[in-house]
């Protein structure tokens, strides 16, 4: 036995995996998706206010000795490099510990830092308060990903999946928008403004925290880790509810699997499972998380920038073009989600990738030529990211589902951290460098950077890509503690880099 295993653990055999997923649409998923999704709407409003109020916080009278290219380089990279190790470090909990106990812990995390940031003083306290900002909602990503994936139907799981990552971009039409209200001086002055920007980020925080207490905890993650009997009457629970509500009896859940119960995954056992078993998932993984973290970060902390330096907007009217093309990446996923899981994962996560890389080549030779007004330069930053969101949501969907449940909080944490430590804090460090240089050919280097890592991780997803679409987690990738599985609980049998054999039932082992 594992020395992951519960000591004296059971081997049970239950249908809970099966019966989440023939579940129908209903008010209890809707639950889910308030409760858990809008994080993501705090993560834009914090990334889009910093990005917006960097002109303002680094001049004379803003109460904080700042200067432009350290809000949107260091401070940008600080608070990416806090998601990482928040990442890593909660991911590893979310797997031991259960994601219920861990979303709330992450979210009060973030709510204390925000708070402690909005009384910044000097440049070390901002700078800290930042990296511990991004500490907790690095930690959000592992949980709450692991929490959607494994409560919501594998029919709407992708589209589901989309949406929420997707509702980022709503936190950051608010965040744009309430920065033109802070940074007007005939309201606030310009030591105070900026303030009330992260205190509303902590006021909204707060009413999600109260709302987060009636989401459950998984119950797939329940069952393996020796809580098979809570999970039963949770899931029957929920089937009593949706019976009620929808006035007819559910069908009858078919599949069974058969697991022996454990405590955790060592890292050990992670890197095997990962790297060994699933080698062409892993380089999907790198290859979809760089792309979109390098595109995004050094977009969003920089986009500001960009309109006041080579368009000579004022930095009080900035957030109005960045709510424009926050609407645009929202109606990315909101519209193309439904696709990912009909048309299929491989066509839309490649096509997706591809045409945003395709467009903002286009965009960045029609801005080096000169072509291009703050409007039209707005307008098509919203065709490029209207593509772009929906394959970077994507991004989070694919690690989530393609590893075996077990590992599946760490995983999202590795991709996340180590994709968004290549891209997310180099991306910010380089776009500030060259944008700040005030030379529009420096400018197009670098969208041209960011284009050709959406054109390559596009063209990895082609080949690499899972056809996850309608599929449980089990299928996809067979659980490590399923009965069968070889003492150091890998899945037994599991052609390296391919997973679970299509159409073969959860937690069977695979030729």
């Amino acid at each position: 036995m594992s020395r992951n295993d519960l000591a004296g653990a059971a081997t049970i055999t239950t249908k809970v995996p099966s019966r989440l997923d023939r579940l129908p649409w209903s008010r209890w998923h809707w639950m889910i998706v308030i409760g858990l999704g809008t994080v993501w709407i705090l993560d834009g409003l914090e990334v889009t206010i910093v990005g917006n109020i960097a002109s303002r916080l680094s001049e004379d009278g803003s109460g904080l000795p700042i200067t432009d290219a350290q809000v949107t380089g260091v401070a940008a990279a600080l608070y990416v490099a806090g998601a990482c190790a928040g990442a890593l470090f909660f991911g590893w909990l979310t797997d031991r510990f259960g994601r219920k106990r861990l979303f709330l812990v992450t979210l009060a995390v973030y709510l204390i830092a925000t708070a402690l940031t909005a009384l910044s003083f000097s440049l070390w306290w901002f700078l800290l308060f930042r990296f511990l900002t991004g500490f907790g909602i690095g930690g959000e990503y592992a949980a709450i990903n692991s929490a959607i994936d494994e409560l919501i139907p594998s029919k709407y799981r992708g589209r589901v999946d989309l949406i929420i990552n997707g509702s980022y971009w709503l936190g950051a039409m608010g965040g744009a928008l309430l920065s033109v209200l802070a940074l007007d001086t005939d309201i606030f002055p310009k030591d105070v403004g900026w303030r009330l920007t992260f205190a509303l980020g902590l006021v909204l925080g707060l009413v999600i925290l109260l709302v987060r207490r009636h989401v459950p905890e998984s119950p797939r993650w329940m069952f393996i880790h020796g809580k098979s009997e809570g999970a039963e009457e949770l899931v029957t629970e929920v089937e009593r509810e949706i019976e009620a509500e929808k006035g007819r009896p559910l069908p009858e859940a078919e599949t069974e699997i058969t697991i022996r119960q454990r405590r955790g995954v060592g890292f050990l056992e992670i890197g095997r499972t990962v790297f060994r078993d699933y080698p062409k998932r892993a380089t999907l993984g790198f290859s979809l998380f760089i792309g979109q973290a390098f595109l995004y970060n050094a977009i969003t902390f920089g986009f500001g920038s960009i309109l006041v330096r080579f368009f000579g907007v004022s930095s009080g009217t900035t957030g109005y073009f960045f709510a424009v093309i926050a609407f645009g990446n929202f109606l990315g996923p909101l519209l193309l989600g439904r696709l990912f899981d009909t048309w299929g994962r491989r066509p839309m996560i490649a096509g997706t990738y591809i045409l945003s890389g395709v467009l903002l080549f286009v965009t960045a030779a029609m801005f080096g030529a000169g072509w291009l007004t703050a409007t039209t330069m707005t307008l098509c930053w919203c065709v490029v990211l209207f593509f772009a969101s929906a394959g970077a949501s994507s991004a989070y969907l694919t690690v989530s589902e393609i590893f075996p449940m077990e590992t599946r909080a760490m995983s999202i944490a590795f991709f996340y951290a180590i994709g968004t430590a290549a891209g997310g804090i180099s991306g910010p460090l380089i776009f500030s460098s060259l944008t700040s240089s005030g030379v529009v050919a420096d400018a197009v280097l670098a969208f041209c950077i960011g284009a050709a890592l959406m054109v390559l991780a596009g063209l990895v997803a082609v080949f690499f890509a899972v056809a996850a679409e309608q599929r449980s987690l089990e299928d996809i990738a067979t659980p490590l503690s399923v009965v069968g599985a070889d003492d150091t609980g890998g899945p037994g049998g599991t052609a390296a880099g391919t997973g679970g054999k299509p159409g073969a039932p959860p937690g069977a082992p695979t030729a």
